[in-house]
């Protein structure tokens, strides 16, 4: 068995030395060779014959930092996040009321089962995530309940039912899980909706 240390620090090196490349203009390697790291270093010169120069590809770590207005001014102005999550397809929806029988009858693996299906056809609904944070309650994995039901809650979007929805959820979640102070703060997440 290789040593975790070992394996780790091996995997370290390895990653830092590939990381410290990178690719310059004309495709050829670039290692900055510069000891002083505020001045940036001059990009490879091509043999174009040209009297313009290409920019420079810099590693991130060497881009020149951008100012707060500069930065809102390349924003397209939409959000990030997209207002709501993925609806449920017809086979999503089948086996999220599969999931439903299996629950009523207390076949929580089951449960379970069919509701991770139903997330890899619907990843970005959180009717989905929802359905199995409940699910891991049923079957007292409140840990997992509670990452599911946050899940849920970051593609619920502008959909203020889900939202209510998903914040009581977790209230409750947290509450079993002996979190007052978190449970109080979305109820009241819950409420100012």
């Amino acid at each position: 068995m290789i040593d975790r240390t070992l394996f780790r620090a091996t995997l370290v090196s390895a990653l830092l030395s590939v990381a410290g490349c990178a690719s310059g203009p004309g495709g050829g390697i670039y290692v900055p060779t510069d000891a002083d790291p505020s001045t940036a270093p001059e990009p490879p010169q091509t043999s174009s014959g040209s009297e313009e120069s290409e920019a420079p590809v810099w590693r991130k770590s060497e881009q020149p930092e951008t100012t707060p207005e500069t930065r809102d001014s390349s924003r397209s102005g939409s959000p990030s996040y997209r207002e709501t999550g993925d609806g449920l397809s017809p086979a999503a929806l089948s086996l999220v009321r599969e999931a439903d029988q299996f629950l009523t009858q207390g076949n929580v693996s089951g449960a379970i089962g069919r509701l991770e299906r139903a997330q890899r056809i619907a990843p970005r609904s959180a009717e989905v995530y929802f359905k199995l944070s409940e699910a891991y309650v049923a079957g007292d994995q409140l840990g997992s309940a509670e990452q599911f039901t946050l899940k849920g809650l970051s593609l619920a979007g502008s959909d203020v039912r889900l939202q209510r929805a998903g914040w009581l959820l977790l209230a409750d979640i947290r509450r079993a899980r002996g979190n007052v102070a978190g449970a109080d703060q979305a109820e009241a997440r819950a409420a100012a909706l």
